[in-house]
């Protein structure tokens, strides 16, 4: 088994190649940009070990462009390396997606001898230990990037045997393959929960336990949006037994602890769900007001704050306690014909956020500030408690299967920290792995 040794970044390039084995992008103006021709590879399609595709922003140049500014083909299977923005540093492989392409002057087009493996390098360069290190070597005034001159003299220590680069890279590759088939399967489980709940809260579930069909079932048009007939649309007022505003002393920035009291941020407040740690540390001599700590089962919605943040709604499954309601979020508490779950999906419908926008009109755009009667006034479309029920308990079908595949998604990410430490430090060696 061979040793690790110390080596700089641009030594491992393939000298064969000359200075286009290790070699900036090329400066490309706005004015070359076009909508077709030799794809350009900028720096945001540069990810931690990816190539992020961005089907919504290819930009391209032609080859009169090309020709004119002598730019360097960048062949796919080249490393580029992102000399800026977070992670600084960061390393994808060129997919094969077109001939050649051309890249940012942000970018290094990196070459590896053949005596390495190209990607061991991937997976090397884009570890934690790396990325640090080129962070403490980057500079700027404006915006922190490393050049490349810096970048190529940087010291790593990596293992002689081109056997040994490639069994790690193996090793790390399948894991990695592993978690992005999880990640694939999360979002098409998120697909499926966002048109499943479109369906539901429009159609809801019939006697048999189906969506409604326009066909067997009779829909009304309310503003536009039909519904099924048997649902009621009601002013939120009639179904609230009391709305809260909770308080804000003066805190710090700092979060709280598990074990200390904190008041919420709107920031807590998402349509993906509630962010328990977006939350302010309360000052110790300061006495928690605990009629406003937040519990399961809580509705709560923004009512202050910039205008995309006014309105949002979440519903709290699982909280720690020493959480208290901030002055800037209401909590509605619904009387026993309305599901706490339910309601929160329903405010969130396309049906009531269209209404709120209409109560908002003429509000300054910077900060709206929505009244306690305006949410009363709210008006959702609302089955029979029966119906919410099931409604409720569709959708948390499915959100319990994406919540089992994000537990495996942790595990997979917490096996490649691990392996990443234990075989990109030498500290264990692939040959014990093996047998």
């Amino acid at each position: 088994m061979g040793e690790w040794t110390k080596v700089v970044i641009e030594d491992l390039s393939d000298k064969e190649l000359g200075h286009l084995s290790f070699v900036d992008g090329d400066w490309i103006e706005s004015e070359h940009i076009i909508h077709e021709g030799i794809r350009i590879i900028q720096t945001g399609n540069i990810g931690i070990g990816k190539y992020l595709d961005k089907p919504g922003n290819k930009k391209f140049i032609s080859q009169n462009s090309f020709t004119q500014l002598k730019c360097k083909k960048v062949f796919p299977g080249d490393l580029l390396i992102c000399r800026l923005a977070e992670p600084i540093g960061r390393v994808c492989i060129v997919p094969n997606n077109e001939d050649y392409y051309v890249t940012a002057v942000d970018v290094i087009i990196f070459r590896p001898s053949q005596k390495f493996s190209k990607n061991f390098l991937l997976h090397y360069l884009n570890d934690e230990r790396i990325l640090k290190l080129v962070n403490d070597q980057s500079g700027g005034s404006t915006r922190q990037r490393i050049s490349r001159t810096n970048y190529g003299k940087l010291e790593i220590k990596i293992p002689d045997s081109l056997s040994e680069q490639t069994i790690i890279a193996t090793i790390l590759t399948t894991i990695d393959q592993s978690i992005e088939k999880t990640e694939q399967l999360i979002a098409k489980y998120e697909r499926i929960k966002t048109g499943l709940m479109q369906d539901l809260l429009t159609r809801g579930i019939d006697e048999q336990g189906n969506i409604r069909s326009e066909e067997a079932h009779e829909f009304e048009l309310t503003r536009a949006y039909k519904h099924p007939k048997e649902w009621k649309v009601v002013k939120l007022r009639t179904y609230l037994e009391n709305i809260e505003q909770g308080w804000s002393p003066n805190c710090a920035s700092e979060n709280a602890s598990p074990f200390e009291w904190g008041v919420l941020k709107t920031s807590s407040i998402t349509w993906e769900g509630f962010k328990e740690y977006e939350n302010k540390k309360l000052p110790s001599h300061i006495e928690p007001k605990k009629r406003y700590e937040i519990k399961n089962e809580d509705v709560l919605i923004t009512r202050a704050g910039p205008n995309s943040r006014v309105g949002v709604i979440t519903y709290v499954e699982k909280t720690r306690s020493k959480l208290i309601l901030s002055d800037k979020i209401y909590r509605l508490l619904p009387n026993n014909k309305l599901i706490p779950k339910y309601l929160a999906l329903a405010l969130s419908s396309q049906f009531t956020q269209k209404h709120l926008e209409g109560f908002k009109t003429g509000m300054a755009e910077s900060q709206t500030n929505i009244s306690q009667e305006i949410v009363k006034d709210l008006e959702i479309l609302l089955p029979e408690v029966d119906e919410q029920r099931l409604i409720v308990n569709r959708l948390d079908a499915v959100e319990n299967s994406i919540v089992k595949i994000r537990d495996e998604l942790t595990k997979l990410n917490s096996i490649k920290t691990a392996l990443m430490q234990d075989l990109l430090t030498g500290k264990v060696r692939v040959d014990a792995l093996i047998l």
